[in-house]
């Protein structure tokens, strides 16, 4: 029987996964260290690791010991544990580096010197931040015939509040566009960069030790069992909790900055699609809707879902390191899975909030979160 190994499966999108995994008959260990920030101080809600077919080892990615432990008797891995959030990691640069990086360099060097490995597929949960602002086209310029991948909105820009990106030619907003796969990859947080970084060392890692391997660049997923206590990452469940509230729902910019929602569910179908593929991937796959919606219309429908009272305040503040826009071709993905995505935002938001109506409800970090960022200019 094929043993998984999930890393951070305790978390999220590894609770899905878990369960999806021992549908098809899986047998399931877990590596995850229950960190407070995404957990709380007394871990809850974890009575799903109980079930016979799942081994659970409370550690981290950052310890050999762990490590090798939780690799005994493996043949796939889906590596999910890492740090989130593009803001926290401009300040905790290091923590964020010797978790994402560090850790998937660790399991890596154990495999590399292991004489007889038997890991069949190594699956990467990435990030769409790789691609920093993504892709563009000037409609001015030239009817948006030519591609361009501006760098990171720099703060004197964004202090005029300028929003878009600009053609560097004529000085126009650009236009974005849905960002491929073989779209240049510009980092613009430390988070980024180091989710590039995994990236690479797997790539060529598993070439090396002929291992078959996925990397998922993952859009802004969303679904029940997001942790609510994480006010650094997650935009609807930090909105869910501020709704719940009654509290304003403060939006960034000018609230038409979008991204690309995609369920958990279509998430974690794309992770079996990878293990069960009767070829390896070997390759990057954007996992996402293809499907731009506007920071604040998703506010209003989460509002809507919620059944809330709360209004929606556009604020004109801005995050260094934000992305403008988001949207993600998944031409690779529907290769992989047809039907992708199968599960609409309005579809995807009624069950995320019948779900979050039956969770204890949580204090509203957002407001402590943005006082860091401010506090180190990192916001304004």
């Amino acid at each position: 029987m094929d043993k998984v190994l999930i890393t951070g499966g305790a978390g999220f999108i590894g609770s899905h996964l878990c369960r999806l995994l021992i549908e098809k008959g899986f047998h399931i260990r877990i590596l995850d260290s229950l960190a407070p920030q995404i957990h709380g101080t007394i871990p809850t809600g974890l009575d799903w690791l109980n079930d016979h077919r799942i081994e659970f080892i409370r550690g981290s990615v950052t310890s050999r010991i762990d490590l090798e432990n939780s690799l005994k008797d493996i043949s796939h891995i889906v590596h999910l544990a890492a740090e989130t959030g593009t803001g926290q990691s401009m300040y905790e640069i290091s923590r964020y580096n010797f978790v994402n990086s560090q850790g998937t360099a660790l399991l890596l060097d154990i495999l590399a010197n292991q004489r007889n490995h038997s890991i069949k597929r190594f699956i990467l949960a990435s990030s769409r931040s790789v691609y920093g602002e993504g892709a563009y086209v000037c409609y001015k310029c030239d009817g948006g015939q030519r591609r361009l991948f501006p760098k990171a909105r720099p703060a004197g820009q964004l202090v005029k509040h300028q929003w878009d990106p600009i053609c560097p030619g004529c000085g126009h907003s650009l236009s974005a566009v849905p960002t491929r796969e073989d779209d240049p990859v510009l980092p613009a947080s430390i988070y980024a960069a180091t989710k590039y970084t995994q990236e690479d060392l797997v790539r060529i890692a598993c070439e090396s030790l002929d291992i078959g391997f996925a990397i998922l660049r993952l859009q802004n997923v969303y679904g029940e069992e997001q942790s609510l206590q994480n006010p650094y990452t997650g935009i609807l469940s930090i909105f869910s909790t501020r709704i719940r509230r009654g509290l304003e729902l403060p939006i960034f910019e000018d609230g038409l900055e979008t991204r690309d929602f995609v369920h958990v569910s279509d998430v974690v179908r794309a992770m079996l699609a990878c293990l069960v593929s009767m070829k390896p991937v070997n390759s990057v796959i954007n996992v996402g809707s293809g499907v731009a919606t506007t920071v604040h219309d998703v506010a209003l429908q989460l509002i809507r879902s919620l059944n809330g009272s709360s209004s929606t305040k556009i604020t004109c503040e801005y995050r260094l390191g934000d992305i403008r826009h988001n949207v993600a071709d998944i031409s690779r993905l529907r290769l992989l899975l047809p039907d992708a995505p199968c599960v609409s935002l309005e579809k995807g938001l009624n069950k995320f909030s019948e779900w979050v109506k039956n969770q204890p409800l949580p204090e509203d970090g957002l407001d402590r979160a943005n006082a860091e960022l401010r506090a180190r200019n990192l916001m304004a």
